[in-house]
């Protein structure tokens, strides 16, 4: 189909651009459950999920959060969440003296243990404080799991998380959107694996 000149998108042509986005992330099902039971598996072993990312990611980080902590799925069970984004006074104590890339890996050092999951989240791939909070993660023997966009940037081509979805897109509101979706799929995965606990034991992990 022709597009329409600047400004002036149809309304089909405005679904269609979502159209390919998605079906990525549907051809990445599974490798999302790998990481769901992976994530599954800590939340079993009493670890919590701490997720982080700035400017819109940061509200995505919180959303997350509370998604964990107060489903509103009733009868689905609260885990443990936190998101590095909510407390102003941290995260500008920490930008004003060790600088910003270092406002995520300063909390997850003080806050999280090898037991813990770190979830990213950068729309292009490329924030350098997502990054070093990633690599902090790592050092702490955490799960890493990373949301991207767009050609998945540093963050992909470095391999810098355990597991990594990208958001095929260049249109920072569909990498939004595909995120959201990505992110409740990562919940209702996660519960699904709660509901089969023989797979959460010890032996069930490669």
């Amino acid at each position: 189909m022709s597009g329409s000149p600047a400004g002036t998108a149809t309304a089909a042509e405005l679904f269609e651009r979502r159209v390919a986005p998605l079906y990525h992330l549907a051809d990445d099902a599974a490798a999302i459950a790998t990481a769901c039971h992976a994530m599954a598996v800590r939340f079993h072993r009493d670890g919590t999920l701490v997720v982080f990312g700035n400017g819109t990611a940061s509200t995505d980080a919180q959303h997350v959060a509370v998604e964990f902590v107060h489903p509103v799925i009733m009868g689905k069970r609260a885990l443990p969440a936190i998101s590095l984004t909510a407390d102003v006074a941290t995260v500008t104590g920490i930008a004003g003296t060790a600088g910003f890339d270092e406002v995520f890996a300063h909390q997850l050092r003080h806050l999280a243990s090898a037991r813990d999951i770190a979830l990213g989240i950068s729309p292009d791939g490329n924030c350098s404080n997502v990054l070093r909070g990633l690599a902090t993660a790592r050092e702490l023997g955490m799960l890493t799991i990373a949301l991207v966009g767009g050609d998945g940037g540093r963050i992909a081509a470095t391999a810098a998380a355990d597991h990594i979805v990208i958001a095929h897109s260049d249109d920072p509101r569909v990498i939004k959107e595909v995120h959201v979706t990505a992110y409740h799929v990562l919940w209702e995965l996660v519960h699904v694996f709660f509901q089969h606990p023989d797979l959460l034991e010890p032996r069930a992990v490669a």
